[in-house]
């Protein structure tokens, strides 16, 4: 699995017509809020043409690409974390998400409504946001209670831990996300990972346009940018329709269809590139005759934590690690030729994987 990524906004602002363009999923859409009752799951191959051409120097008989899930939950609507629309329970579904896709919708159409009446990301941007802080005030007003009775029983680490807590509390009383507290040290990071806060997730805002705004200047863009910038967030301006339409061709007709339209790319592979750079992640690849592999681990992780991706005995009985590089591999042609060139590398636990990297483990 590459991340799980929930897809959030208000009511009609695109969500689910994404959702069905990235997945091909088909969930039920309609022009009325609240026609999405459950979160509708995804789960989608990133496209990696290193996968392709891999499986091909090693005549691989399989090809099992890395994966990313994506969550399409229902719209958020002002006090939905006291129960207004559907309330809660679709709070809940994004405590399991890795990233958050906020969409926000950015063009006008008399003749799709919107919640409020009126076109505005700011204010759009500022309703989602504040249920999410409020959810998650209420979480932390719950841990403050647990550590409060622990402090009343003599527990000295408690004291640090309420004192925590209310200061993030405050932080978020400020209309901040969790995300931007400045965590001091080891262990505040420890408490405020266990409390799996709504804000406290990686955000990608996805700029939904109209079809013929694709490539131009949008002032309701221009707001969202500014806000992401503000938050060190990032930014991806799609079409909804357009991402509908792409998938309804055949592959083979894709690519023009898109080049007609000045896209370089669609708008999956730009959430793709999107999340990956928010969660610090890379793609490794393990390949023989049988299969041709792609995984995904977090920038930083070694050969050896990353051996438990591929099968748990490689973490238990490792002893070393051959390493190609992918531009060597597609360059040269074949492992044979890697090697003899004297370009494959020989690694040990301490070795921390690049993107790219066919590994091979040795155990």
């Amino acid at each position: 699995m590459g991340f799980t990524c929930g897809i959030v906004g208000l009511p009609n602002v695109g969500k689910t017509t994404l959702f069905n363009a990235i997945t091909s999923a088909n969930a039920h859409v309609a022009n009325y809020p609240f026609c999405t009752i459950d979160p509708n799951v995804g789960i989608v191959p990133v496209p990696d043409n290193r996968l392709k051409r891999i499986a091909e120097i090693y005549k691989s008989a399989k090809i099992v690409p890395t994966t990313l899930e994506f969550l399409d939950i229902a719209g958020l609507v002002k006090n939905a974390s006291k129960g207004e629309g559907l309330g809660n329970q679709f709070l809940s579904h994004i405590r399991t998400v890795d990233a958050i896709a906020h969409v926000v919708r950015c063009f006008e159409d008399p003749n799709v409504t919107h919640v409020n009446g009126v076109i505005n990301p700011k204010y759009d941007i500022e309703i989602v946001e504040t249920e999410l802080i409020l959810k998650d005030i209420e979480t932390v007003e719950k841990k403050i209670l647990d550590a409060s009775k622990r402090v009343k029983a003599n527990d000295k680490k408690a004291k640090a831990e309420e004192e925590f807590y209310h200061k993030l509390k405050t932080h978020l009383l400020s209309g901040k996300p969790a995300r931007s507290y400045n965590i001091k040290d080891d262990e505040c990071f420890f408490w405020m990972q266990d409390l799996h806060l709504l804000t406290s997730k990686a955000v990608m805002y996805i700029c939904n346009v109209h079809e013929k705004d694709l490539n131009k200047q949008n002032p309701y863009v221009d707001a969202v940018k500014k806000i992401a910038d503000s938050e060190n967030a990032k930014t991806v301006i799609i079409s909804a329709e357009i991402e509908a339409e792409i998938a309804k061709l055949p592959e083979n007709e894709r690519a023009d269809f898109m080049a007609e339209l000045g896209l370089s790319e669609s708008g999956l592979s730009k959430v793709i590139k999107t999340g990956y750079e928010l969660l610090q992640l890379v793609t490794f690849f393990t390949a023989n005759e049988n299969e041709a592999h792609a995984r995904t681990a977090k920038i930083g992780t070694t050969v050896v934590e990353a051996a438990r991706l591929v099968h748990s005995d490689f973490e238990k009985k490792f002893i070393r690690a051959e390493v190609i590089k992918f531009q060597d591999l597609d360059r040269l042609g074949s492992e044979l030729a890697v090697r003899e060139a004297g370009i494959l590398h020989i690694q040990g636990r301490d070795y921390v994987i690049e993107d790219g990297d066919i590994i091979f483990y040795k155990i």
